[in-house]
């Protein structure tokens, strides 16, 4: 069963046909140092998270997966960190949103995933930001940081300057490995 289930996913990702780039929600200012790609239901939760962050002043693209099914898919080709809202009300086999789990099941897209970051609701209690650890496990990157439902000012602080310092760290290892 598990081997079929690959295999069919396998299949899926050979035949999509090949998106150009998509062009950022939001552009960095200055310096580009890397980029974030975020969910955000109808709720705009996460897109208000996530505006308060004000990622592009510190060189940060923003970029936002579609909500509806219908819109052209979101291609990315640049590393970027993940922010997704945790869903299914504390099973965490819903934990992830459809919409995300499309984005990543494009190889492309896979391939410059750096880390993600979560929200959830502690009401979810062990599922608290499960799709943050869903992503994590599955696609082998680290799990940076989780806030609860909008967050605070001081998660939005810690969101900004934590992905500017983790894009230059990242950065400075791919400047080492060249050399």
């Amino acid at each position: 069963m598990q081997q079929t289930r690959q295999t069919q996913q396998t299949q899926h990702e050979q035949t999509q046909p090949t998106q150009p780039a998509s062009t950022p929600e939001s552009n960095a200012i200055g310096t580009h140092i890397g980029a974030v790609v975020y969910f955000s239901s109808a709720s705009e939760n996460t897109a208000r998270f996530i505006a308060h962050c004000r990622l592009p002043d510190v060189g940060i693209n923003v970029y936002r997966i579609p909500l509806r099914p219908k819109d052209a898919p979101l291609v990315v080709d640049e590393p970027f960190v993940i922010v997704v809202p945790t869903y299914g009300g504390g099973d965490i086999s819903k934990a992830l949103p459809p919409q995300v789990r499309r984005f990543l099941n494009d190889r492309g897209n896979r391939s410059q995933l750096r880390g993600v970051i979560a929200s959830g609701n502690t009401n979810f209690g062990d599922a608290f930001c499960a799709a943050g650890d869903v992503i994590a496990a599955k696609c082998h990157v680290p799990f940076l940081y989780s806030f609860e439902l909008t967050g605070t000012p001081e998660d939005m602080r810690k969101v900004r300057e934590g992905l500017r310092g983790f894009f230059l760290r990242l950065a400075a290892a791919e400047t080492d490995r060249s050399d």
